[in-house]
C-alpha cells in the first residue's frame, strides 16, 4: 500500500459552523470519514442512503456534502441533480466519492452539480484539503449573498447550459415569480434567450445590452455581469444577473392629468414613449393591437400632433418624469 503524502497546509481552519454531510452505503467508509473530519474540528453528519442525504441537508443545511457516486437505490448522481434544484441546497457544493474515473464517469459528476471528486480508496488527508478550499470559497459567496440580501438587491447566479439558478436572493425570487411564475430554479425562457444571446456577445467583445421586461404599468430590467470566482476570474458559464423593477403607474397617472388623456390612452402613450409597436403594447395591455390605433388616434386628436414621433416629443417636454424613466 502507498503511504499517503505529506498532509498539505490547511487554507484555515474550520469554523464552528462547518458542517460537513457525508452520504455513503458504507459502514467503514463513513467511519473513518467520521473520525478524520471530527478530528479536524468539523460537524459531521452521515446519511447511508440519497433518500436520507435529501431529507437530512435541508433540515440541517450543512456547509458541504461528501457523497458516493454509486449507492442502491437513488444514486449519488440523481442526489446531487435534486440537491441542485431545490433552491434550499442549491448553493451547497458537492464532492463526489468515486471509484469510477472513467471520464464518463468524472462528466456526470460534474453535470450533476459537483463540485469536485476524489477517488476511492478514501485518503483522508486529501479529502481534509478538498473540503477546505471548497468551504474557503462557499463562504465567500454566501458573504456577498448575504450582503446582496441586507442591501435590498436582486440578484442571481445563472448556468448558461441549461438555465438553472444556482442562487439568487430573496428579492429576486420574489420578483421572478411575480412577473414570469413557474419554477424557483428554473429561468424563464425569455430571459434565457437574452443571456445566450449576450454571452456570445461578450465573448466576442461586444457591448452588453440589457433587457426589459414588461408587465402591464411594472418593468423588469436585466444587466448581464461575469461571474468572478474567488479569486476574481470569471467562472465560465455562469453569469451574475442584477435586476431592477420599476412600477410606470404614477407616471401614466401623470401623463393623463397633464395631458388630459383617460387612463387608457395614458398608458397607450407612455408605451409610444418607450417605442413599442402597437401589437407590442397590445400584448402589454392585453388588448388587441387596433384596439390599441383606436386609442391613439384619440390621443392624436386630442393632442394636436399627427405622428407618433410628435405625440412623444409632446408627452416627454410636458411631463419630465417620462425623461426620468428612459
Amino acid at each position: 500500500m502507498n503511504p499517503e503524502p505529506p498532509e498539505p497546509p490547511r487554507l484555515d481552519a474550520p469554523d464552528a459552523a462547518d458542517v460537513v454531510l457525508v452520504v455513503d452505503d458504507v459502514p467503514e467508509n463513513l467511519a473513518l470519514l467520521n473520525d478524520s473530519l471530527d478530528e479536524a474540528g468539523y460537524t459531521v453528519l452521515v446519511a447511508t442512503s440519497g433518500e436520507a442525504a435529501l431529507t437530512l441537508a435541508v433540515r440541517a443545511q450543512p456547509d458541504i456534502v461528501l457523497l458516493d457516486a454509486v449507492m442502491p437505490g437513488l444514486d449519488g448522481f440523481e442526489t446531487a441533480r435534486r440537491l441542485k434544484a431545490d433552491p434550499e441546497t442549491a448553493p451547497i457544493p458537492i464532492v463526489f466519492m468515486t471509484g469510477l474515473t472513467e471520464t464518463e464517469h468524472v462528466v456526470a459528476a460534474f453535470g450533476a452539480g459537483g463540485t469536485d471528486y476524489v477517488t476511492k480508496p478514501i485518503r483522508p488527508r486529501e479529502v481534509l484539503a478538498r473540503i477546505a478550499a471548497h468551504l474557503h470559497q462557499a463562504r465567500s459567496q454566501r458573504q456577498a449573498r448575504n450582503a446582496l440580501d441586507a442591501f435590498g438587491h436582486a440578484t442571481m447566479v445563472v448556468r448558461e447550459r441549461d438555465g438553472r439558478r444556482l442562487w439568487q436572493t430573496a428579492l429576486a425570487r420574489r420578483m421572478l415569480a411575480e412577473h414570469f411564475g413557474g419554477e424557483d430554479t428554473d429561468t424563464p425562457p425569455e430571459l434565457m434567450a437574452w443571456v445566450a444571446r449576450e454571452s456570445l456577445r461578450r465573448r466576442a467583445g461586444a457591448e452588453p445590452a440589457g433587457l426589459t421586461v414588461a408587465r402591464g404599468a411594472r418593468r423588469i430590467a436585466f444587466a448581464l455581469h461575469p461571474m468572478p470566482d474567488d479569486g476574481g476570474e470569471p467562472v465560465p458559464g455562469e453569469w451574475l444577473v442584477v435586476m431592477r423593477e420599476s412600477d410606470d403607474a404614477a407616471i401614466v397617472e401623470a401623463m393623463s392629468l397633464a395631458l388630459e388623456l383617460t387612463a387608457r390612452e395614458a398608458e397607450v402613450l407612455y408605451w409610444v414613449v418607450q417605442g413599442k409597436t402597437n401589437r407590442d403594447i397590445g400584448d402589454i395591455l392585453g388588448t388587441s393591437h387596433r384596439t390599441v390605433t383606436k386609442h391613439l388616434e384619440h390621443v392624436f386628436e386630442k393632442l394636436g400632433v399627427e405622428t407618433r414621433t410628435a405625440a412623444a416629443a409632446l408627452a416627454m417636454a410636458r411631463v419630465k418624469q417620462l425623461g426620468r424613466a428612459n
